[in-house]
């Protein structure tokens, strides 16, 4: 049987320049030898990473946020997320940070649902999801949001609505369909005590401890 996995591979470059830097990411452009010799031209974003967070609350309720994404042109509903600005850091506490940030919540139970990357065909961006539970509010002022999360909006929604208008093509972003996708899959599979522990490897964006 064949095994199904990802697994690390990198054909030659024999030229790479970047046409375009930005304040987060920029645009590379490598020419790659292919298997029969040929050399062709992939243009990319080269981009730090993301974490993701669906927090779960004692109701089955999942905590969203509506934002505004100018590249769509649309209002969507999401889970707290962000970039991981600082290279090596630990992805678990980007999460902890991006969730009091946005949802002025904390959590004492944090798992990996699922790592992904959002578009392999144009960008290299990388995002783990976490599972985090045992909700309570956070501490302190809430952060000062400013731009888009200005006018962001938050709701606790139920689990399976969620499921339900995924599949209904309803919601759209790609971290909160995967993060609730892989929650109930988990559930009907071995359950959430076998998700991976949130401080579990992750190659893709090696991090310290």
């Amino acid at each position: 049987m064949q095994q199904v996995q990802d697994t690390p591979e990198e054909w030659r470059v024999v030229a790479t320049t970047t046409p375009f830097t930005g304040n987060k990411t920029s645009v590379r452009t490598d020419d790659v030898v292919m298997p029969d010799g040929s050399v062709v031209r992939r243009d990319y974003q080269v981009h730090p990473g993301s974490v993701a967070v669906l927090a779960l609350d004692e109701q089955d309720r999942v905590v969203v946020l509506r934002q505004y994404r100018h590249p769509v042109r649309q209002k969507l509903w999401e889970i707290p997320a962000g970039l991981l600005d600082v290279p090596g850091e630990n992805p678990l506490h980007a999460a902890q940070r991006e969730l009091y940030e946005e949802a002025h919540v904390k959590a004492e139970d944090w798992r990996v649902l699922a790592d992904v990357y959002t578009t392999p065909g144009g960008c290299d961006e990388a995002v783990r999801i976490f599972l985090a539970r045992d909700l309570a509010e956070a501490e302190g002022e809430r952060f000062e949001v400013a731009e888009e999360e200005a006018d962001m909006e938050m709701a606790r929604v139920p689990l399976a609505d969620l499921v339900r208008k995924v599949l209904a093509g309803e919601l759209h972003n790609n971290c909160l369909v995967v993060g609730v996708l892989s929650l109930a899959a988990a559930r009907a599979g071995e359950g959430l005590d076998a998700l991976r522990p949130a401080e579990a490897p992750w190659p893709a964006r090696p991090f310290a401890s």
